[in-house]
C-alpha cells in the first residue's frame, strides 16, 4: 500500500527512513500492523504489510470531552492531552466567552486540524483507536443532545469536588474557555443535569482543567494508577 502522505513526510522525510525499515501503522480502528518500507520516492512511498497485532489499551470509561472552544496552542494542548487521556469523544462547544470566530471554510479547516492533532496524539501514546471529534456546536444545542450517564460541569463556585460524584462508565465532562463559562452558562448546564463540581481552591487555565479533570476521572473510575 501506498503510505499517507503525513505519515510518509514523518517516516521518510523527519525520520530519514530507507527501504527495508520497518515501521508500526495503525488502522484507527482498533488494530496495529507491522509493516516494511518497500519502494522509497521522492513524493511517496509503499509498505508491505506483515503482522497484524491486536492492541489493547483503551480506557474502560466512555468519556466525552465538552471542550469550550480556545485560541490556537490552547485548544490543540486540550485536544492532545485529552487524547493521550482516553477520552472517546471530543466535542468542541462554542460558549459566550469564546473569543475565536468559526464559521464555514473556517470551521472546517479548524476540525481538520484538530483531527490532525487528534491523529498525531494516537500516535505518540500508542492508542489504535481514533477518538471521535464531532462537529463544532452551541452550547445549548450540546446540552440538549447530551444524555450521558453521569454529566458534570467544572465550576470554581461548586462546593463538591469529584470524590463526591457517584462513580459511572459514561462520563460528558464541560470545560469552559480561556474565560471560563459565565455564570447563566453553568446554571443551564446545572438545570440540563449537569453537576457543578470544583477542581480545588486555584484557578486553572483551560488546558490545564481538561487535563486535571481527566486524570482525576481515569484515576479515580478508569485505567490510571
Amino acid at each position: 500500500m501506498v503510505l499517507p502522505e503525513e505519515v510518509f513526510r514523518h517516516a521518510v522525510q523527519v525520520l530519514r527512513m530507507k527501504s527495508g525499515a520497518f515501521l508500526t501503522l495503525f488502522d484507527g480502528q482498533g488494530l496495529e500492523y507491522q509493516a516494511q518500507l518497500e519502494q522509497v520516492d521522492k513524493r511517496q512511498a509503499t509498505v508491505t504489510l506483515q503482522q497484524q497485532i491486536n492492541i489493547d489499551n483503551e480506557s474502560p470509561l466512555d468519556i466525552l470531552l465538552m471542550q469550550g472552544i480556545s485560541r490556537g496552542e490552547r485548544m490543540d494542548y486540550a485536544i492532545q492531552k485529552a487524547v493521550e487521556l482516553g477520552v472517546k469523544r471530543i466535542m468542541p462547544v462554542i460558549t459566550e466567552r469564546c473569543n475565536v470566530q468559526l464559521s464555514g471554510d473556517r470551521a472546517e479547516k479548524r476540525l481538520n486540524h484538530w483531527q490532525g492533532v487528534v491523529v498525531s496524539a494516537c500516535e505518540q501514546s500508542g492508542r489504535s483507536f481514533l477518538p471521535e471529534l464531532l462537529p463544532i456546536t452551541t452550547l445549548d444545542t450540546a446540552l440538549a443532545e447530551v444524555n450521558d450517564d453521569c454529566k458534570l460541569v467544572l465550576d470554581p463556585e461548586a462546593v463538591q469536588g469529584f470524590s463526591s460524584v457517584k462513580k459511572a462508565s459514561q462520563i460528558a465532562l464541560l470545560i469552559g474557555p480561556e474565560g471560563g463559562l459565565s455564570d447563566a452558562e453553568v446554571q443551564r448546564a446545572i438545570d440540563g443535569g449537569f453537576t457543578g463540581i470544583s477542581l480545588g481552591p486555584r484557578i486553572l487555565r483551560t488546558e490545564t482543567a481538561s487535563a486535571a479533570a481527566l486524570a482525576m476521572v481515569q484515576a479515580g473510575w478508569g485505567d490510571i494508577g
